[in-house]
């Protein structure tokens, strides 16, 4: 436990370390990199690096790519080996490495430089080989390595991986990504069906449990049953929803006559409804926090959809 806490300990106090140089001068360097990203119109953001610092760069190319910047990594040793064919002129180039001398690199600085490719350095060294060549030097503070011999990439990687998220998410603030937007590049796995719309899940047409102000109970209970939603829509002449009837408000009003009251009489007034553009996440979270099974999907007042909790457990939102 004490060396897991002297880890950790380290590799805060490197994260402290780049916050710190946000403060002092590497900020105006960041917003350059997102500024020259941010250009991009036809061409894509390359990540390049090898060894951890390659790691990291697949890492931060996946993370570009699923936020709204295109991008894809290229392997720095590749890159000799005819992958440079990958890099256009409409293109950026975002080259990590620690000491910023790493030789793997060489051919990818000079291709960069002879076809005026914009590259960003992500380095330790502003006076390295890359940092000097580069369009923007990124130069991260030299931050003591979790590692006891000071030698596997363990602080430096964390700080690695953390400046390249504050791009992707400067990048995706800049633009108003939303999660719409976000929705069609993670269509799968439970964050994906959190990312679908109501409509996309909901019940609509004949499927609708709704009746009319007027109806007797008597009526309201059988086509309850028919729907098997475990609940009612009461609508007015406008069809606009005026109330809901759930089976707890059957057991609540049970007595003598109770099958030829209207609904009316027994129904829970302004149900709790959703949009057919919210989010599924959000409509679990209501159901959720509201303790209930069902929600009625409205437009202008009027119910065109619902959405049983059964159904986030169907597509996997729950």
């Amino acid at each position: 436990m004490a060396s897991a806490e002297r880890t950790l300990d380290t590799e805060i106090a490197a994260i402290q370390a780049l916050r710190a140089a946000l403060g002092n001068g590497l900020s105006a360097k960041f917003s350059r990199a997102v500024d020259v990203i941010g250009k991009l119109t036809e061409g894509r953001l390359i990540v390049t690096g090898v060894g951890k610092s390659g790691h990291i760069g697949t890492k931060m190319a996946a993370t570009f790519a699923s936020t709204g910047t295109p991008a894809f990594f290229v392997h720095a040793s590749e890159a000799s080996h005819g992958d440079l064919g990958m890099i256009t002129e409409r293109d950026a180039v975002i080259a990590i490495s620690w000491s910023g001398e790493t030789q793997e690199l060489a051919p990818t600085i000079a291709y960069t430089r002879r076809f005026n490719v914009p590259l960003i350095a992500v380095t330790s060294r502003k006076d390295s080989a890359l940092g000097r060549a580069a369009d923007v030097c990124l130069d991260l503070p030299r931050v003591d390595e979790a590692c006891p011999l000071g030698l596997a990439p363990t602080s430096s990687t964390i700080i690695q991986m953390a400046i390249g998220d504050a791009l992707a998410i400067a990048l995706l603030e800049s633009r108003g990504f939303t999660a719409k937007d976000f929705s069609v590049f993670h269509p799968g796995g439970r964050l994906g069906a959190s990312l679908r719309l109501v409509r996309d899940i909901m019940h609509a047409g004949d499927a609708l449990p709704l009746m009319p102000l007027g109806t007797p109970v008597r009526e309201a209970i059988v086509l309850m049953t028919q729907k098997g939603f475990g609940c009612l829509g009461i609508v007015n002449e406008l069809h606009k929803l005026v109330g809901i009837i759930t089976d707890g408000d059957l057991r609540r009003h049970i007595d003598g006559d109770f099958l030829d009251r209207t609904v009316e009489e027994i129904m829970t007034p302004s149900p709790k409804v959703v949009a057919p553009d919210l989010l599924v996440a959000s409509a679990l979270e209501q159901i959720n926090t509201s303790s209930i099974t069902a929600l009625f999907v409205v437009e202008d007042g009027r119910p065109i959809g619902i959405v049983h909790f059964h159904d986030l457990l169907r597509v996997g939102a729950a």
